[in-house]
């Protein structure tokens, strides 16, 4: 069983729902989420947040917060989770946000630098990844772990 099915197995098992927000992941999540049949059960949908105004007027990213931390920090993506799962009224969410090449980066947040939230009911867990494999593998990598993340989250709660 792929890790979006067994998602999938255990929002229906808890009747809950997900929704997705995503920058740097361009929207992978969702079609990963998507691709497992019967998913319109506990999918509700997702935002591609490529940029700031995006981020601020779609999931209620403050301005302060990307202005004091920027788009790529932790602070953001927890705004991000919670706004996406206000707006859609879900029960879980997953939020992405990163630098993933091959431009883009600073010394202070190099290519490959990525946060990622995951969210269920009150509880919000967040992981920090870094390290350049590429664009296309710094994408594959964000989209499996958060994944993997929100397969923890869903298992313990």
């Amino acid at each position: 069983m792929s890790l979006e099915e067994k998602i999938g197995e255990l929002l229906k098992a808890k009747k809950m729902t997900l929704s997705t927000a995503e920058s740097c992941t361009g929207g992978s999540i969702a079609a990963l989420i998507t691709s497992v049949p019967g998913s319109s059960e506990y999918f509700k949908g997702g935002v591609v947040a490529y940029s700031n105004e995006v981020k601020m007027n779609m999931l209620y990213v403050s301005p302060e917060t990307l202005q004091k931390y920027g788009a790529v920090s932790r602070e953001t993506v927890i705004e991000m989770v919670q706004g996406v799962m206000e707006s859609m009224k879900t029960d879980c969410a997953v939020a992405t946000s990163g630098i993933a090449g091959p431009g883009g980066g600073t010394p202070e947040k190099p290519v490959g630098t990525i946060w990622m939230a995951v969210a269920c009911g009150g509880l919000i867990v967040t992981e920090k990844e870094e390290g350049d494999a590429g664009r296309a593998e710094n994408v594959k990598k964000t989209v499996h772990n958060a994944l993997l993340l929100l397969s923890r989250l869903l298992e313990e709660r």
